[in-house]
């Protein structure tokens, strides 16, 4: 934007000085074309630019009568003289000599002299050609001098039209009315005034979203730390991360982080699926939910817990997925090794493994659970699967003196269950003519050396396939008759300490508040879950046999509903043995304690005989919400059917 402004007032010594610069500018003889016609130099031309593209943090400021007036701006020009009739001047004086130069020579030269002309056609211009031109210096600048001038009448400061528009600025008086802009705290107000700059923002160089400073990363809380690196790193050694977490660490405090996002899995730490693949997200490559994936996830994390080699082709047929969503999983902790497969990615750390056994122990049983899961899920055959992990026996070709004792465990529990089915074989011979037909009878293993029962107990096994060498008959320790329903709020003698007591009873009874249905084998899953998430040296890891937890859910105040599972069923011996919440001491009791009496006579149900029975035993006023409450809380329906939580084989 451009200004002429005239000068109407001028002194004799100006008039001369003006003269003469409109007589270098235009020369002697004045035309349309001259900038100055008058042959003086009576106007001055201003050029705008703009000082600043973000006007959003200033204002114009008016003080009247001990009050500010503020009005925002929303653009700002700064006026500058234009000395451009000096350039014009100059070129006016190159010419003149060029004019008495050119007059000198020409008297030397003749006039008929012939000279050969060259015409040349220029070629058509190509679009891009064009957008180069369109955007130079030189066209932008032959634009702006074409652009046609705009008279505008100039108002001073002290004229009445300049103090109308002032007015303007002012803020109206209140008249009654409250104005909702102004009643806001002065935090708030400041904020609309000078809302936040973005400008700095666009200058910096836009930095990729996975990419922090260890500076900035350092002001953040210790468990962040953990989180933001282990999920862009994705697989790190224990010793690399305390490194990157600086010497001040307490490395106490960091195991407790790390576990919270991250897997052990052969001495290394393994970012958990939940972290990288949130519950809201979806893979990008075939759009399957994140739980999907996590699953995945987490069957390709447990396959390098067994072995140092996973195949592609193995994963993808049994998660059934894309092959992009499993070579994504594998390139998160693994390499690809040509004809071999693919490798863990880190070399196994057996020195992080010998020192600090609680947390192997309590990562063993989060893997126990889930791999308890993923068979359940995947459908995966246990006879095929490996019985324990070769990843935790440390590297090949070392063999520990820990490991030569579980080898020689694992021959001595073989050798026991020979001996076992061959002495069951033998009583079953001696007492068949004298069971009358029909008729099951559940016997104990017999102890070694006369023992009492009571006196030692196997400790709790919790792999998926336990239970099928349990000592326990369907959840009872023998010698109680199944109706017993407590004792008297304390487990049986010789079973546990009073502090190893307390708490599994306290764990017993807040897991059947929340869920007032679990199978044996789920129970057991939640129950090493609560381990994993306690303080190294806590009581419950002095050990916690099958008999003691399931002592301790009876004298809960909860009973074992039989269930009877059809003869073709696929449910292990733990997934058969059903306990359930029988008071709580709520209004739902007695609704809950007529479904389960239907469950121990049915395996599965109809909705309607469900229906029907509860108004039989609880009036005509039960409403169709407390039925949906005692199924949700008790049952899962399929295929129409209902069943009791954990008994359906889906």
């Amino acid at each position: 934007m451009t200004f002429h402004t005239s000068q109407p007032r001028s002194s004799p010594s100006s008039r001369s000085k003006g003269e003469q610069i409109a007589l270098n500018v235009d020369g002697a003889c004045a035309d349309e074309t001259s900038t100055y016609s008058s042959k003086l130099m009576d106007k001055q031309t201003f050029c705008s630019s703009q000082t600043t593209s973000n006007t959003s943090r200033y204002a114009a400021a008016l003080y009247r009568q001990g009050e500010l007036h503020l009005t925002p701006l929303h653009g700002i020009l700064q006026l500058r003289p234009s000395f451009s009739y000096l350039d014009k001047a100059d070129a006016k004086h190159r010419e003149r000599e060029a004019a008495n130069e050119a007059g000198d020579s020409s008297q030397d030269e003749a006039e008929d002299d012939v000279k050969q002309i060259t015409v040349r056609f220029s070629r058509p211009e190509s679009e891009q050609a064009r957008q180069r031109r369109v955007q130079s210096y030189e066209f932008l600048q032959k634009k702006h001098a074409e652009e046609a001038w705009v008279h505008l009448h100039y108002y001073g400061l002290k004229d009445s039209r300049s103090e109308h528009e002032r007015q303007y600025l002012l803020c109206p008086g209140s008249s009654g009315v409250e104005n909702t802009e102004l009643v806001k705290s002065p935090s708030e107000y400041l904020l609309m005034l000078m809302p936040p700059s973005q400008e700095e923002e666009k200058d910096k160089p836009v930095a990729p979203s996975n990419v922090l400073s260890m500076a900035q990363l350092r002001t953040l809380p210790l468990a962040d730390q953990i989180k933001i690196l282990m999920k862009n790193v994705k697989v790190m050694p224990f010793a690399n991360l305390m490194s990157l977490l600086g010497p001040s660490i307490d490395s106490v405090a960091v195991l407790r982080g790390i576990q919270k996002v991250a897997m052990l899995v052969q001495g290394n730490w393994v970012v958990k699926s939940d972290i990288l693949y949130p519950k809201d997200s979806s893979s990008p490559h075939s759009g399957v939910p994140a739980e999907v994936l996590c699953r995945g996830r987490d069957f390709v994390m447990w396959k390098f817990t067994q072995s140092r080699w996973v195949v592609r082709k193995e994963v993808a047929t049994v998660t059934k997925l894309c092959a992009e969503d499993v070579k994504d999983f594998l390139e998160h902790m693994a390499v690809v090794r040509i004809n071999k497969g693919w490798e863990f990615i880190l070399p196994y750390d057996g020195e992080f493994i010998k020192k600090h056994p609680d947390v192997v122990q309590r990562q063993h049983m989060l893997w126990t659970g889930i791999q308890a899961k993923l068979e359940k899920v995947y459908n995966l055959v246990k006879e095929t699967m490996p019985k324990k992990p070769d990843a935790q026996s440390g590297p090949a070709g070392l063999v520990s003196g820990d490991q030569r004792i579980q080898v020689a465990k694992t021959k001595a529990q073989q050798n026991h269950a020979l001996l076992e089915r061959e002495l069951q074989r033998r009583k079953e011979q001696l007492r068949a003519p004298a069971v009358p037909p029909g008729v099951r009878i559940k016997e104990e293993p017999v102890s070694e050396e006369g023992e009492d029962d009571d006196d030692e107990e196997e400790p709790m096994d919790t792999s998926p396939s336990g239970g099928l060498h349990s000592r326990l008959a369907n959840g009872l320790p023998p010698g109680r008759a199944v109706g017993t329903d407590s004792f008297n709020g304390h487990p049986p003698p010789g079973c546990a300490s009073a502090p190893v007591a307390r708490e599994l009873r306290a764990f017993v009874e807040a897991t059947f508040q929340r869920q007032f249905v679990l199978t044996l084998s789920e129970l057991k899953r939640l129950f090493n879950l609560h381990l994993a998430s306690l303080p190294p040296g806590h009581t419950l890891f002095s050990g916690i046999s099958d008999r003691m937890l399931q002592d301790t859910v009876l004298a809960a105040g909860c009973k074992q509903i039989l269930v009877p599972f059809p003869p073709q069923t696929a449910a292990s011996p733990d997934e058969q043995k059903v306990f359930a919440l029988w008071e709580s001491g709520d209004m739902s009791d007695q609704h809950r304690q007529v479904l389960l009496e239907i469950f121990s006579k049915n395996y599965r149900v109809r909705r309607n005989m469900i229906q029907s029975r509860l108004t039989q035993e609880c009036g005509e006023d039960l409403s169709k919400q407390e039925v949906d409450k005692v199924l949700k809380d008790c049952c899962v329906s399929y295929g129409g059917m209902w069943y009791l939580k954990g008994t359906v084989q889906s």
